[in-house]
C-alpha cells in the first residue's frame, strides 16, 4: 500500500454526508463535527468559507474545498451575513441526534434549485484511529481546487441520484465522496509540487518510487540501503544521495520515522503487545523498538499508549 492509501485508509465518509444543498441568499452554515476533514464541492453559485482563525476564503462554481478539523468553521453566501437576518444552518453529522440529510434539515431544498442559488455537495469525513494524523500535518488549514464544469455535472447528477433515497444511496454517496477525496488531495499535492509532503514526491521519482512501494507494502522486511537500491535498479550511492535530496532525510532515517508513525497508530488503536507491534513495524525484538521509539518520540511505547487511551 503506497503511503497516501494507507494514511486515507483511517478516514472514511461514513453515514456523514449532506447529498445535495440548494440555498437562497442569505444563508450561514456552521460545520460543528470537529471532523478531521470536511470536503465542500460547490455545483452552482459560490459563497466564503469563514475559518476560525479569523482567515477567510471565497469559494465558487467548480471549487471543491477541503477544510482540515477539528476547529468549528462557517460557510457564508457573504462574509456578512453572520450580522445580518439570514437562514442559519448547522452540519453536525456525528453525534446521536446528528441532522445530516436534506429531510432533517429545515428549509433546505434538495435537487434543482433557482439558477441563482447556490449548490453544494459538503461531505464531512469520520476517523478511525489515529492513522491520518500525519496526512493531517500535511495540509493547510483549507485548500482549495478548482474543477471543470463536466465533473461539477457529474457529482450534481450523482448526488441527486442519491438524494431520491433509493436503495445504497447512502453507500454510493459515502464512497463517491472518498473517491473525490483522493482525487483532490492528489490534485492539490501535484500542483504545490516542490511543498509536497517527501513521502507523496517520492512515488512520483522514478528511481525512488519502486523502493517506496516495496517497503510501505512490507514494512516489516529486513531492509537495507542496498535492498531498497536494488529495487530501484541502481547502484546503493546513487540511491542513498538521490534518497537524501529529495526526500530531505537520508532512506534508514525515513524507514525509522515511517515504521514509528504506524507504531503510533497501532499503540493507540489496537490491543497488539509490544513486542507484537514490534515484529509488525520491522524490529526482530520488543528491546530494540523501544529503544528507537523513545529516541525518536521522546517518550516509551508503553507510556505512550497509556496516554493515548
Amino acid at each position: 500500500m503506497d503511503p497516501l492509501s494507507s494514511l486515507l485508509s483511517g478516514i472514511r465518509a461514513e453515514g456523514s454526508v449532506v447529498s445535495h444543498a440548494v440555498l437562497t441568499a442569505p444563508w450561514n452554515i456552521t460545520f460543528a463535527d470537529a471532523a478531521p476533514l470536511t470536503m465542500v464541492n460547490v455545483l452552482r453559485g459560490g459563497g466564503t468559507l469563514l475559518l476560525s482563525d479569523g482567515n477567510e476564503r471565497a469559494i465558487t462554481a467548480g471549487d471543491t474545498a477541503i477544510v482540515r478539523g477539528p476547529a468549528r468553521f462557517r460557510l457564508a453566501d457573504e462574509p456578512d451575513t453572520v450580522h445580518r437576518p439570514h437562514t442559519a444552518y448547522e452540519i453536525n453529522c456525528f453525534t446521536a441526534d446528528a441532522a445530516c440529510t436534506g429531510q432533517e434539515l429545515d428549509g433546505i431544498h434538495w435537487g434543482t434549485g433557482p439558477e441563482e442559488a447556490t449548490s453544494l455537495i459538503v461531505g464531512a469525513y469520520r476517523a478511525s484511529g489515529h492513522r491520518h494524523e500525519r496526512l493531517l500535518r500535511a495540509l493547510p488549514p483549507v485548500l482549495v481546487i478548482s474543477e471543470d464544469a463536466e465533473v461539477c455535472a457529474w457529482l450534481e447528477s450523482s448526488a441527486a441520484d442519491a438524494a431520491r433515497l433509493s436503495a445504497g444511496s447512502q453507500a454510493l454517496m459515502d464512497r463517491l465522496l472518498d473517491w473525490a477525496l483522493v482525487c483532490t488531495l492528489r490534485t492539490w499535492f501535484d500542483r504545490v509540487g516542490a511543498d509536497a509532503p517527501s513521502w507523496y514526491r517520492g512515488l512520483s521519482d522514478p528511481v525512488l518510487a519502486p523502493a517506496l512501494h516495496a517497503f510501505h507494502g512490507r514494512p516489516a522486511d529486513c531492509w537495507t540501503v542496498a535492498s531498497l537500491a536494488a529495487q530501484a535498479g541502481v547502484s546503493r550511492a546513487l540511491f542513498a544521495r538521490r534518497f537524501t535530496e529529495l526526500m530531505g532525510r537520508p532512506p534508514l532515517t525515513y524507514l525509522t520515522e515511517c515504521r514509528m508513525d504506524d507504531a503510533e497508530a497501532l499503540l493507540a488503536d489496537t490491543d497488539l503487545s509490544i513486542a507484537q507491534i514490534a515484529k509488525t513495524v520491522g524490529y526482530a525484538d520488543a528491546f530494540g523498538f523501544s529503544t528507537a521509539f523513545k529516541r525518536l518520540k521522546g517518550v516509551s511505547p508503553s507510556t505512550f499508549r497509556t496516554a493515548a487511551a
